[in-house]
């Protein structure tokens, strides 16, 4: 078996709108293609034994126990590798049950599709899934466990934590969308101007004055005791000698800690000798230069949760520990503790593994005990001096014991250290009662405090606290979203989705938009290139100064991993033809449908699809929405549009030479088509087709008509605003346009609008792609043929695997089709190409330029018109 390729889908995708993160891997069985389970002898036992837990995958039976049942049966290995990808994730620790596997047109090739939580796991799950079902083929010893431990460390390193992971589930449920923005716990909430971070569980809008105070645990301490908050008598020292001052002065026992340490690191409390107090100091020395020393406080170890200036959970912690039994030693308890599937090596589970450190030698060493001791039954050890979760320690709720005054103590202390999210330390008898200098004190105030004890304890009840930090974040009827406007079809997706973020902008929003041409932030370019993919619309997204985005979303993002955001309040799609078909697998225009689709399919069922109601393919589409439709059409008389508006349904239309927008009954004109300028005087058909979703979706985002009117008069076709779209410049005693025209429907366009131009020659610079189908090549140099005079064949600078001959040969044969006689000339690059075309072009020509460069051709017209200038002054 052969891996020909594995993706990464992060977003609505064509295998699921509501399933966004799939690995979708694309698997060559080669020979394993001739022996379905049932022909590969012992097959089906085999597996069972490997990996005994998929008995609970139940397939297509319904039933545990039904994807043996296929296996006996006779199953594709593409489908048992679909399976085993799955379990594995889940057997470390990652639950996936989401997959497809779905063949292709190559016999024997499959595309094997299924969820993942992390990326790079999902990606090792893919080609260890496959090398499991090699062994198993080939009846070959295999260690699954390494695998399951390889894919364990992945989530450990690069998995999110519980406490953020309870964040994002209370985001999802509200519908509030997020995007992890690096390997860690960055994630940034909602969109564009709603949009707000957190990092593991600080937030954007917790003081960064807050977060300094509280990792300076003598800051903190001095801050508290000056607003009368109760907390040891200490100081800090730097010495030996200081040391022993402070001892002398507070007396035992102490505590001793570095003045920047976290989770635990360099604490040892309930120091009662010179000895130990001068281990304790050189254990801290190592975290930070600074040591406090403190009064022992007697009493429990609790943690109080505020967010948002609001106690929202109360834990009590207790030190790691185990207990004797008369026959295990130590280090046995310990092994059978952190045998409990819910402890992790770090924070990936709700608990941590207790792990024999320096500190549990030294507490053992106190007590005259080693590893190898045996505990009389009952016989409590603690193995740690702190109750940190980190350090292997258990929780349990108290949250409803809390006596009132230490809920407006911890709130108090909250909004005096001016931190939104802290977990306060506190050790007191007894919470149940007001804590005063004499029954407990606030040890320490932590800026990121882990939610884990809260979540799960080991006692009590588990509180959502990640849902009061959305709540905090987004409180009720607060916007997370703005508006998203996604474009997608064969042709005039860019200036459709430009007209729009026109119109938008004239109504006073701040845009965003995307384009095959570049990222746009209100006009300026911040970015050029082909940005109608994922990466370009996270881009606009993440703005913080858009309030309204328009998204071009081509066919190929969508394949290659998914759409950039999760929902769009209105989509639309232009049309659908024969273009790029026989690419990714795409072989039909039915195919191209369901790629294209998704757009739509991803539009909130409160949003609009806006679908071509001229086009049979766009318009059968709206059968499979949920959303509300709104259609367009060239034609008032089109029996759909009249259907849909008697249905009280959104319509735009030409109607006695207006662009109207239709409502049911209700019908308003927004203006004369001879006088908008990028109808070219009405015989731009192309463009009006544009015109038609534009107004439309403007109309539904409830722009005023006058804004639409006075917009559309304002986008005036050009290089400024429409690059390589029609852009038409008088050169001398003759025209050029530029247009980027680059396939059978563009061709198709161009030749409806060359019927309404009057030239004494009409010349042709025409190229293609090297990824299109034979007969698209032909037919697009057939059509050139129908619409020039003479033609001169250019080559795009990446052949996308044709050579320029064989492009040459093709476009020929398909020009020789039309016209036998015609001459061509073959001028492969554009640039010469259209300086070629230039400098013979006679009075009245017109030269249409089908390019690959657009910005570099239109600079060369520029160029030759101001040489003229230049010459005429002269």
């Amino acid at each position: 078996m052969e891996i020909i390729s594995v993706k990464v889908l992060r977003g609505p995708n064509v295998w699921s709108t509501y399933r966004k993160q799939l690995i979708e891997m694309k698997l060559d069985l080669q020979e394993a293609e001739e022996t379905p389970t049932n022909k590969i002898d012992g097959f089906a036992e085999r597996i069972e034994a490997l990996i005994p837990s998929l008995y609970d995958h139940r397939c297509s039976e319904k039933k545990p126990g039904g994807l043996f049942e296929r296996i006996k049966k006779g199953t594709w290995l593409g489908h048992v590798i679909e399976h085993i990808a799955l379990e594995i994730q889940s057997l470390a620790g990652m639950p996936c049950g989401f997959g497809r596997t779905r063949s292709v047109e190559r016999k024997g090739v499959y595309n094997v599709v299924f969820s993942y939580q992390v990326e790079n796991a999902g990606i090792y799950a893919a080609k260890a899934a496959v090398r499991i079902a090699e062994a198993l083929r080939k009846n070959q010893p295999y260690n699954i466990e390494e695998d399951i431990n390889a894919l364990k460390e992945i989530n450990k390193n690069e998995g999110i934590g519980p406490s953020t992971q309870s964040i994002l589930n209370a985001a999802k449920k509200r519908g509030i969308p997020y995007k992890r923005l690096d390997d860690n716990s960055l994630i940034m909430f909602g969109q564009g101007v709603h949009q707000k971070l957190i990092e593991a569980t600080m937030a954007s809008t917790t003081s960064s004055v807050g977060a300094d105070i509280a990792s300076d645990k003598e800051a903190t301490k001095k801050m508290l005791a000056q607003n009368f908050i109760p907390v040891p008598e200490g100081s800090v020292i730097t010495d030996e000698k200081e040391l022993k001052n402070a001892i002398a002065s507070i007396g035992f026992p102490v505590v001793i800690k570095p003045v920047d340490g976290s989770q635990g690191r360099g604490i040892t409390t309930n120091i009662n000798t010179e000895v130990e107090a001068l281990i304790a100091f050189n254990k801290a020395k190592e975290i930070s230069k600074k040591i406090i020393i403190e009064k022992f406080i007697k009493g429990m170890d609790y943690r109080f949760l505020v967010i948002n200036y609001k106690l929202e959970a109360v834990a009590r912690r207790i030190p790691a520990m185990i207990m004797g039994d008369d026959h295990s030693t130590i280090q046995q308890l310990i092994d059978k503790i952190n045998a409990d599937t819910k402890r992790g090596d770090a924070h990936e589970n709700t608990l941590t593994k207790i792990k024999i450190d320096a500190q549990t030698i030294s507490i053992l060493a106190r007590k005259n005990l080693t590893l190898d001791s045996v505990l009389p039954y009952g016989e409590v050890l603690f193995l740690k001096d702190t109750a940190n979760l980190s350090t292997g320690g258990t929780a349990r709720d108290v949250t409803a014991s809390v006596h009132p005054n230490n809920i407006f103590l911890a709130e108090r202390i909250a909004r005096l250290m001016n931190l939104d999210i802290c977990g306060i330390d506190v050790i007191a008898e007894d919470i149940t009662q007001p804590i005063t200098e004499k029954t407990g004190a606030v040890i320490e105030v932590n800026s990121g405090p882990g939610f884990r004890m809260h979540l799960s304890p080991t006692q009590g009840t588990p509180k959502n606290v990640g849902e009061a930090v959305m709540k905090m974040l987004y409180p009720a009827g607060a916007p997370s979203r703005i508006p998203v406007v996604a474009v997608t079809g064969t042709n005039g997706k860019t200036t459709t989705t430009r007209l729009i973020a026109h119109i938008a902008k004239h109504a006073g929003k701040n845009v965003g938009y995307t384009t095959t041409d570049g990222i746009y932030i209100q006009d300026q370019q911040i970015y050029s290139g082909d940005c109608s993919g994922p990466v370009s619309a996270e881009t606009v997204l993440r703005d913080p100064m858009v309030d309204f985005a328009v998204l071009e979303t081509a066919r190929g993002g969508i394949l290659r991993s998914g759409l950039g955001f999760d929902k769009c309040n209105i989509g639309i799609i232009t049309n659908i033809t024969e273009d790029h078909l026989g690419l990714n697998d795409i072989n039909t225009i039915e195919e191209l449908a369901k790629v294209k689709s998704v757009v739509v399919r991803s539009t909130f069922d409160d949003g609009f699809a806006i679908l071509n109601a001229d086009d049979d393919i766009v318009y059968a589409i709206k059968d499979e929405l949920d959303c509300n439709i709104a259609l367009f059409s060239l034609d008032e008389d089109n029996e759909r549009i009249k259907a849909h508006c008697e249905e009280g349904c959104w319509a735009a239309i030409i109607e006695k030479g207006y662009f109207t927008i239709c409502k049911g009954e209700w019908r308003t004109r927004v203006a004369r088509v001879t006088e908008v300028p990028l109808t070219m005087e009405g015989r731009a058909t192309c463009m009006i087709k544009n015109i038609l979703p534009a107004i439309l979706a403007a109309s539904i985002s409830d722009f005023d008509t006058k804004i639409i009117r006075k917009a559309l008069q304002s986008f005036v076709p050009g290089p400024e605003l429409t690059p390589g779209r029609m852009n038409i410049f008088k050169v001398k005693n003759f025209e050029v346009m530029v247009d980027y025209v680059h396939n059978t429907d563009g061709f198709r366009e161009l030749k409806d609008f060359m019927k309404n131009v009057h030239a004494s020659i009409k010349t042709g610079i025409i190229g293609c792609a090297g990824d299109r189908r034979d007969e698209d090549i032909k037919l697009m140099g057939r059509y050139a043929a129908e619409i020039f005079d003479e033609i001169i064949i250019r080559h795009d600078k990446d052949g996308r695997g044709r050579t320029n001959e064989e492009l040459t040969q093709l476009i020929m044969e398909g020009i020789k089709s039309e016209k036998p006689e015609m001459e061509v000339t073959v001028i492969s690059d554009e640039m010469e190409a259209l300086s070629y075309a230039m400098e013979y072009a006679i009075k009245g020509s017109f030269i249409v330029v089908s390019s690959d460069e657009t910005h570099k051709s239109i600079e060369l017209v520029k160029q030759k018109q101001e040489e003229q200038k230049q010459f005429s002054m002269a």
